[in-house]
């Protein structure tokens, strides 16, 4: 049994966590203050730190910095409801040993206070100390719990030297997550140098990552330093990674193993040490799958991997990411930030911002200048941009399937009057697991996206296992049946 010290000012919160800690079998204290958890500990040990940030007097973060001078080993766990991407750096450089943002779920605060009463392995090293921040910290703003769950795994993977793959559609901000990525990052004062392939033709990109030699190539007149060295002792962020050809690939591979390569045209080895951010919103798996993409060097790259939601999943951020914009817009023009109306606002929650944030500040600019200094209206943002064809065309493929599942299933005569229930059957599973699968298990976030409970998805996905299941032994059953006749 272990005694849990929980800090929040806010009685519900401390009710609901010490029933939850004494239902999974250990003691709780609560308190309210921070000032109260030092005189607590020194009275009475404990074993795990529940902390809010938000406190009167020393908040939780100050708290957490003293506590990790006085009880380097004892695990906390931090909650706020004021996260941001700051917060969540300064509370896991701080020593937290998990991160809660509410409102969080039982079951999230139940799963945390197992892993953190887990005893540490022998050798393992305590917490350090925070570093000073700079103010000028790349920016990410975001309240969803999708946001929130971003700023967390930056938190938790900026102070390591790890790959890092970032995923999402255009216009999410995936290069200003490996901006916060390098700022909050031990090569913080090294370079953070930005490789965009996608632009290039695929003649000119090893040249451009690696560089080349006079005279390796026609036009090739002076040396000329590659991205991997200009990045060297700083970070190297490869944007759209999956448009590098193959035999680019293979060499990155190798520069990415031993730290060093050859330039174009080139016999004497470069050494570099450089940290690698790479990105893209095309499926690197199915490209590996496909054989278009080296999966050497796919694992390699994905070593840590971040997922960005579209806007239209996380439609919270919509209303803090238009002040910001505004505010930033208004600044430029030495302008005090505009108000706006209902229905503006109304407008910004009703779109689908298939262009995601990058579309929002275009229309945010536009929208500024139409309205010439007044209140913001529905009227002055531009025409909602067009679902692009790629999409289009994939909703496409998928009805053509369906057409032609459904014109061979009609010809099975065992699926007459069963046809809409095999459908389901089929389809359902697929759509749930993926949803589950891109939501990294949290039913919570995939329910939610899916428009159903949580209870509904995890009922449906069991019936449907168990279902599989019973098919499976069907299936081995049949030989043996066949045996004894």
């Amino acid at each position: 049994m272990a005694r849990i010290v929980i800090v929040d000012d806010q009685p519900d919160i401390c009710w609901a966590l010490s029933k939850l800690a004494r239902q999974m079998g250990h003691s709780a204290v609560t308190l309210t203050a921070a000032e109260d958890l030092f005189r607590q500990l020194e009275e009475t040990p404990g074993d795990l730190v529940i902390l809010d940030v938000r406190l009167p007097g020393m908040d939780g973060l100050e708290a957490l910095r003293k506590l990790r001078q006085l009880r380097p080993r004892m695990p906390v766990i931090v909650i706020t409801a004021y996260g941001d991407l700051e917060v969540a750096v300064q509370a896991m450089q701080a020593g937290a040993f998990e991160y809660l943002t509410k409102p969080f779920t039982l079951e999230a605060a139940a799963q945390a206070i197992k892993r953190a009463l887990v005893p540490p392995t022998p050798g393992s090293a305590s917490p350090n100390a925070a570093e000073d921040l700079q103010e000028n910290e790349p920016r990410l703003i975001g309240v969803s719990p999708a946001m929130q769950a971003v700023f967390k795994q930056i938190a938790v993977v900026a102070p390591t030297d790890s790959a890092v793959h970032i995923t999402g559609e255009s216009g999410t901000g995936k290069e200003l997550v490996a901006r916060a990525i390098h700022h909050y990052s031990p090569r913080r004062d090294r370079p953070f140098v930005v490789a965009h392939l996608a632009a290039l033709s695929p003649s000119l990109v090893e040249s451009e990552l690696f560089g080349h030699v006079r005279g390796a190539f026609t036009g090739a007149e002076s040396n000329h330093v590659g991205l991997l060295q200009r990045a060297n002792g700083g970070t190297l962020f490869i944007d759209e990674v999956a448009d590098i050809p193959l035999n680019v690939q293979a060499k990155l591979l190798r520069a990415l193993e031993y730290h060093e390569f050859c330039p174009v045209g080139g016999t004497t080895p470069v050494h570099v040490d450089f940290r690698l951010i790479s990105a893209t919103h095309q499926d690197l798996r199915r490209l590996v799958r496909e054989g278009a993409f080296r999966h050497d060097l796919f694992y390699r790259l994905v070593t840590f991997e971040i997922h960005l939601p579209p806007l239209r999943e996380r439609k919270e951020d919509i209303d803090p990411l238009a002040k910001y914009f505004l505010g930033r817009l208004a600044a430029q023009s030495g302008k005090a930030p505009p108000a706006w109306s209902e229905d503006f606002r109304q407008a910004l929650l009703a779109r689908p911002w298939w262009g995601n944030v990058r579309e929002l500040r275009h229309a945010l600019e536009h929208a500024l200048i139409v309205s010439r200094g007044g209140v913001l209206h529905a009227d002055h943002l531009p025409p909602s941009l067009a679902r692009n064809e790629q999409d289009v065309s994939q909703e496409e493929m998928l009805r053509e399937c369906v057409r032609k599942w459904v014109q061979q299933a009609v010809a099975d005569p065992t699926l007459e009057g069963r046809l809409y229930e095999m459908f389901l059957q089929v389809l359902e599973p697929v759509l749930l697991e993926a949803a589950l699968e891109i939501h990294r298990g949290q039913y919570i976030h995939a329910a939610r996206h899916l428009g159903i409970h949580r209870v509904t998805l995890r009922k449906k996905l069991q019936q449907y296992r168990q279902l599989r299941r019973f098919a499976d032994r069907s299936e081995d059953a049949t030989p043996a049946a066949n045996s004894d006749q």
